[in-house]
């Protein structure tokens, strides 16, 4: 895998590449990968990728890194890290059994729940205020901030329903910003299940 740009789909993610200040191109087989990667003319400034050959070969390209420069990653085995980790444990400084600094226990996990209505038991869950938001919406839509208002959540979580909404074909965008129910006259499915 010759870097993290090639993760993104060919033509897509330039935004995202464009903001990718350090660089790291392993080798590659082909000559236009190394702009790909490494930005446009970059091969044409001597960044020849596709040249390294020894196990664990890299070019860096960073403010710190501006001409190309081959660089070299070691592999480091469990087995290495295990006679490693045994070689040190006796210089270990112990650790108090008791006192301020000591947990009282484990430290668990967090627990994921769904939220209470913050309007209290007799409202809707946000789900479902969301939903009904939508669903009372005028032909012009309703904007994002009041669907958080309705549902009590912040506007990135409504965005995230918003578009599951949206792709099952039950959420129509107005205009930006605002939002409806899709409705019969939309071509789409209504209600919330999506028949």
């Amino acid at each position: 895998m010759p870097g993290v740009v090639n993760l993104l789909p060919a033509g897509k993610g330039t935004a995202v590449r464009s903001q990718m200040d350090v660089r790291i191109c392993l080798r590659v087989r082909e000559r236009r990968d190394v702009d790909l990667i490494l930005g446009q003319g970059a091969f044409n400034a001597g960044w020849h990728a596709h040249q390294l050959t020894k196990p664990g070969d890299f070019l860096i390209s960073d403010p710190e890194h501006r001409a190309p420069e081959r660089h070299r990653a070691y592999l480091v085995t469990d087995d290495q890290v295990a006679r490693h980790a045994a070689h040190c444990a006796p210089n270990r400084p112990a650790l108090p059994g008791t006192g301020p600094d000591t947990p009282e226990d484990t430290p668990q996990p967090p627990h994921t729940r769904e939220r209470p209505s913050p309007h209290g038991a007799g409202h809707p869950a946000p789900e479902a205020a969301l939903w009904d938001a939508l669903n009372g919406a005028s032909p012009d839509g309703v904007s994002v901030a009041d669907l958080a208002a309705a549902c009590g959540r912040t506007q990135r979580w409504v965005y995230y329903r918003l578009r599951e909404h949206a792709i099952a074909g039950r959420a129509v965008l107005v205009t930006r910003g605002y939002w409806r129910a899709a409705r019969p006259a939309d071509g789409r499915p209504t209600g919330s299940d999506g028949e």
